[in-house]
């Protein structure tokens, strides 16, 4: 009889966990065996203590835990592979999954045991964070430390990622072909038409990045801006490019919270991206925040990731809460509108989904990372560069196929003049 390979034993496994041979996978095991159905992607599973995360934290955590560290390899399209990872997933958590018999847990016990699966748990990779112990989730301290944790990875690797722009937000493509700086452009653009902003105006970008929003508004529209940030080390970089553009004069970046701004009016406020960080509890909040900083008839846009597969809580054990978004919340469009006009406080003028120009802007995102590969991991670190190519690509399926939504929502501050009568703002 042949002798059993690595993958041949690893593609068992699975089959047992999934309840199919039909595998979605093509496996390359450490001793460089290959199991699978031909021309599937294949991920290569490098030591055996990646079945040792797999086993102590079953599911996204341990995978993305392994992934990070390098014990697990994607040797083809990554979005062809991540899409074939999301259908393991799926199946598991749509219950599809059959039970594995008293007999197949017996063989799955004896693999694990001969490949080595079996032993202590490993370390998490250095680019995990818990805040569990920094404080309560969502006080000003905590905040800053879960910003810190995203946005402070080095500006270079940034700029790597998302190009001369440096808007991190989802850009508005007039077709796929137009290119990212044009659509990243273009998304501007229209944000300060949404906003109706004219010379004057006063400006406050809440979660203002690296600048691109304020620069554009005052450069194109004559406004006046306040850029506020939690990242040291975005305000430093957005304050050279101000001042780079001619603009100190028009332009303020500060490191400052939201809730801390005291200085209103404003003719108009920007949150793009940013209200993800606020979580569900303290929307209230933030939304009165923003009213009582709003001039009478003043305008907000808050541009915001939606999860549209029913209604989420925070779990702060998935890959996304330990390695990109601590402490992120995803709130469905209903629930954010509601929350953002409660008690009349501010009235929404329009909603716009940009689902699809999501889609494009996280794949432009990993084309850049791709190929700057090798300066964005000497920016950086190798698994820092595995987390962003990791969650990039998964985004971008989950935006593809509906699982998240991206939606600009308008609103005004009841008072002053009128709106215009139909979306004049387009």
């Amino acid at each position: 009889m042949a002798r059993r390979t690595v993958a041949d034993r690893l593609a068992e496994a699975l089959g047992l966990v999934l309840g199919t041979q039909q595998l979605p996978l093509r496996l390359r095991g450490w001793d460089g065996s290959v199991a699978g159905p031909p021309g599937a992607p294949v991920v290569a599973v490098r030591s055996r203590r990646a079945l040792r995360r797999l086993a102590w934290s079953p599911g996204q955590l341990g995978l993305g835990r392994a992934y990070v560290a390098g014990e697990i390899e994607i040797e083809d399209d990554v979005f062809e592979t991540f899409d074939a990872l999301r259908s393991v997933g799926r199946l598991a958590e749509k219950g599809s999954v059959p039970t594995p018999t008293a007999r197949e847990r017996l063989a799955l016990a004896g693999t694990a045991l001969r490949l080595g699966a079996v032993g202590p748990e490993p370390a998490p990779p250095a680019e995990e964070v818990d805040l569990g112990r920094v404080g309560r989730r969502h006080s000003r301290g905590r905040d800053a430390a879960a910003i810190a944790h995203h946005y402070d990875v080095g500006n270079e690797f940034y700029e790597l990622v998302l190009g001369p722009s440096m808007v991190y937000s989802c850009a508005v493509w007039a077709s796929p072909d137009v290119g990212l700086e044009a659509a990243q452009e273009a998304k501007l653009d229209l944000v300060c038409r949404k906003l109706g902003l004219s010379g004057g105006d006063r400006l406050l970008d809440v979660g203002c990045g690296w600048g691109g929003l304020a620069i554009h508004a005052a450069q194109r529209c004559g406004a006046t801006v306040v850029g506020i940030t939690l990242s040291e080390e975005q305000a430093q970089l957005a304050r050279k490019r101000v001042a780079e553009a001619g603009l100190t004069d028009r332009i303020e970046i500060r490191v400052q919270d939201y809730r801390a701004v005291d200085d209103g009016p404003f003719d108009a406020i920007a949150s793009i991206g940013m209200s993800e960080h606020v979580g569900r509890a303290h929307m209230p909040a933030y939304a009165r925040q923003l009213h009582d900083l709003l001039r009478p008839g003043g305008r907000l846009l808050n541009h915001a990731i939606a999860w549209n597969a029913g209604t989420a809580t925070w779990n702060p054990d998935t890959f996304i809460a330990r390695y990109v978004f601590p402490d992120g919340e995803l709130l469905g469009l209903g629930e954010t509108v509601g929350l953002l006009e409660a008690g009349g406080a501010l009235e929404v003028l329009d909603v716009e989904a940009l689902r699809q120009h999501y889609a494009l802007t996280l794949r432009a995102w990993v084309r850049r990372l791709e190929a700057h590969w090798d300066a964005a991991v000497a920016a950086s670190s190798p698994g820092r560069a595995r987390v962003w190519r990791l969650y990039m690509a998964a985004c971008a399926l989950a935006f593809e196929s509906g699982e998240l939504g991206l939606n600009q929502v308008l609103l005004r501050r009841p008072g002053g003049e009128q709106p215009p009568l139909r979306r004049d703002w387009i």
